[in-house]
């Protein structure tokens, strides 16, 4: 399997959501519903980091929102509309970096600087996740893996009892679900390491990633990257 972009944003993926459960007190800035557990811990613990769960959602959807409106615009006027997304993803990894390096570590997950970094860190991600509904439909997820592991498990039931009816796709599908899963898992254990290392500068990979993605010549081969 060849490192492409959905290879790419998985790793992203992955690597962004557990430097930020990390580093803000619980908050997941992919997966956001997940805050809806954490913020039940954070309540009953008497944690913090409460008002960041809350706002993630609504953050999110607006600018998956935004991103989806603003993507229709710029494919009417036939403006390369993956790259100005995945551009506007690194300028908002840049500016979550800088605000973790510059303000952590957040030991009060309600104050300010948490609350702000957070903030565009899940705006970041809600990005990510409107580029893969919106220019690669068929690609797996790339910031949650619990339904590509339940693929992947019926996948291999099938091949157990010998049941030949539900193997689209082959060998080669099983691959690329495996494939996914591994380089989130890579991701998630990338960031733990290098937060356990630096803390807070773990922060400056991600901007890195996106910006290798943003090296493709054009938007067709970014689209054909699958």
């Amino acid at each position: 399997m060849k490192l492409n972009l959905p290879s790419l944003l998985t790793f992203n993926g992955g690597f962004v959501d557990t430097a930020g459960f990390l580093a803000l007190q619980g908050l997941f800035t992919a997966h956001v519903t997940g805050n809806f557990v954490t913020l039940g811990a954070t309540l009953v613990y008497g944690r913090t980091g409460a008002v960041a769960k809350l706002l993630a959602l609504p953050v999110f959807c607006l600018v998956v929102l935004a991103a989806g409106a603003a993507r229709r615009l710029m494919m009417r006027v036939h403006a390369p509309a993956l790259k100005i997304l995945l551009g506007t993803q690194w300028l908002l990894l840049v500016i979550g970096a800088a605000f973790a390096i510059r303000m952590g570590p957040f030991t009060d997950g309600d104050a300010w600087p948490a609350i702000m970094t957070g903030m565009i860190l899940v705006m970041a991600m809600a990005i990510q996740n409107a580029v893969h509904r919106l220019h690669l439909p068929d690609a797996l997820p790339t910031t949650l893996m619990t339904g590509t592991v339940t693929q992947l498990m019926l996948h291999l039931s099938n091949q157990l009892v010998g049941d030949d009816s539900h193997r689209a796709g082959g060998p080669s599908r099983f691959a690329n679900m495996a494939w996914t899963v591994a380089m989130f898992a890579l991701g998630c254990g990338v960031a733990a390491g290098l937060y356990l290392i630096g803390g807070v500068w773990a922060f400056a990979l991600p901007p890195v990633l996106i910006g290798t993605a943003l090296l493709v010549d054009d938007e067709k081969a970014l689209e054909k990257a699958l």
